[in-house]
């Protein structure tokens, strides 16, 4: 990763230097048990996207594994716009993680030890044109993931399992089913849209809450489409009008193949949807609105 960030300024633990020098213990219970939460936040035109929704989401995290958050929200907000603007502004995508810190290896959770602080940020990678153009496939697998999905933990084993299945299939993502429900894909949330409404999985334990879940009811709320939270069925999926992936690096993006078969009816068969294109425009005027 180094090698391929080789002019990136990343912060560790009070101090700024590039990336191909920081340094965290071996005995640093992120590296040992994946002991941490972490959060990815747009910046577009060096701007930060949503911040106070990720740092909400940052701190329901931290709360359910019981890490006190080391900074305060003016400190994470002064920290990210000092790494967007070290690293050269524009689009970028800006890491944070906490980890629970350094100690002797024991599943117990120690008490008293200091949080590793960790951030950087690199230039965004916009989705290329042509997928935004022609949607992307999928592939689906069973959810064999931990039970805690809504803590977005840096243990991402099952996740990096999920969508390699996906990649070794020359797909876009896997879309996860538990118990014949649609929980998320390996790295985004899934929406559906039926009969015009767009339908996303209720929040629960077994899925992350999404930055743009709230977001999209707003922008459905603007461009006149229903917006449904609820139980999906995998058999709903695969029937779907539309199926659509949102995620701090996908934005909206259409999916137009699952499992190798065309997603939609008629006209649409195998092309992004009319809802899509709404959302996506309505999302990049979100953009300019509500960055900070």
């Amino acid at each position: 990763m180094n090698a391929l960030l080789p002019d990136v300024t990343c912060y560790l633990n009070g101090e700024f230097s590039p990336l191909a020098e920081a340094r965290v213990s071996v005995m640093d219970r992120g590296f040992i048990f994946g002991d941490g939460v972490y959060e990815m936040i747009p910046a577009y035109g060096g701007r930060l996207f949503l911040f106070d929704a990720h740092m909400a989401r940052l701190q329901r995290s931290l709360d359910k594994v019981r890490i006190h958050n080391p900074l305060s929200h003016e400190r994470w907000l002064a920290l990210a716009r000092e790494l967007v603007s070290r690293n050269g502004g524009a689009d970028q995508l800006v890491y944070l993680q906490v980890t629970r810190g350094m100690a002797a290896r024991d599943h117990v959770m120690p008490l008293d030890i200091q949080p590793t602080v960790f951030a950087y940020s690199t230039q965004a990678q916009p989705v290329p044109a042509e997928q935004r153009h022609l949607g992307v496939a999928c592939v689906s697998a069973r959810d064999f993931r931990w039970e805690r999905g809504d803590i977005k933990s840096v243990s991402l084993l099952g996740n990096v399992m999920a969508r390699q299945m996906s990649a070794d299939q020359g797909a876009a993502e896997t879309i996860l089913f538990r118990d014949g429900f649609l929980t998320e894909a390996s790295a985004s949330n899934v929406w559906i849209v039926k009969e015009g409404a767009l339908l996303g999985v209720p929040k629960s334990e077994h899925a992350l809450e999404g930055i743009r879940v709230d977001l999209l009811r707003e922008l459905c709320e603007e461009v006149g489409v229903a917006y449904n939270l609820c139980p999906i069925a995998e058999a709903d999926v695969f029937a779907a009008d539309e199926i659509m992936l949102t995620s701090a690096t996908k934005e909206i993006l259409a999916v137009t193949q699952l499992d190798h078969q065309p997603v939609g009816h008629g006209a649409l068969h195998g092309k992004p949807g009319p809802v899509y294109a709404r959302l996506y425009e309505a999302y990049q005027q979100a953009k300019l609105l509500q960055s900070i």
